[in-house]
């Protein structure tokens, strides 16, 4: 997205606006607690002693450079401080990577059965309102399952890449070795990529959509 998303998205629905930044922001702290959150049940205290432990998004989110990449692009990133030192299982770096994504999905999830609910049983509703709450759920889903597609590509700093390291140690050699490489993917990937992945994401959101509205018994 362009510096002026902003304005762009206002112009189309207030609404959609609002839902995107409280989206983003609530997405990104809860990924991040989920990964604190796991990372303790493997044995690291790090991201308690670290006061990460936190609802507050300013802890999650780095000041001043993830705030103005939100503010340029729509999206950014994160950070939960974990010691993988400290996990007591084989692949407990794995789990905590994985945790992330998870509760990205579990809340996609959450919207999804809410929009399905909201859409087939609310039909009275005022429609300015059945609009609004739509519209925020949808953001929801599509914001949360971009999340979990996102996030586990295999591409440092991206959890995918924890994961395959986890399970393949010789491939954190490969991305060392190459450091600069992997980083110029990472920024491809970020800039140019993403168009795609949101493509893909926003048509698994709408047949997720309509598919669970038809099984509910309401009107696609």
């Amino acid at each position: 997205m362009p510096h002026w998303w902003v304005s762009d998205i206002w112009a189309q629905s207030h609404t959609w606006l609002i839902a995107w930044v409280a989206w983003v922001i609530v997405s990104i702290t809860l990924h991040e607690l989920g990964h604190g959150y796991v990372a303790m049940l493997c044995g690291d205290d790090v991201p308690l002693r670290s006061g990460h432990m936190t609802w507050n998004p300013l802890v999650h989110i780095p000041w001043p450079t993830a705030w103005v990449m939100f503010a340029l692009f729509g999206f950014t990133w994160g950070l939960m401080p974990v010691q993988p030192a400290n996990f007591r299982g084989r692949y407990d770096d794995a789990k905590v990577a994985f945790a992330g994504p998870a509760v990205n999905l579990i809340l996609a999830m959450l919207c999804l059965v809410l929009v399905v609910l909201w859409v087939t049983r609310m039909q009275n509703v005022n429609d300015d309102l059945h609009q609004k709450v739509y519209l925020v759920l949808r953001v929801g889903l599509t914001i949360n399952l971009m999340g979990f597609f996102f996030n586990l590509l295999p591409v440092p700093p991206l959890d995918g890449s924890r994961i395959l390291a986890d399970f393949f140690p010789r491939v954190n050699e490969i991305y060392y070795r190459n450091g600069n490489a992997v980083m110029l993917a990472f920024a491809a990937l970020f800039f140019f990529g993403s168009r795609y992945i949101w493509a893909l994401t926003h048509a698994v959101a709408d047949h997720l959509m309509v598919r669970g509205i038809q099984i509910a018994g309401g009107t696609p």
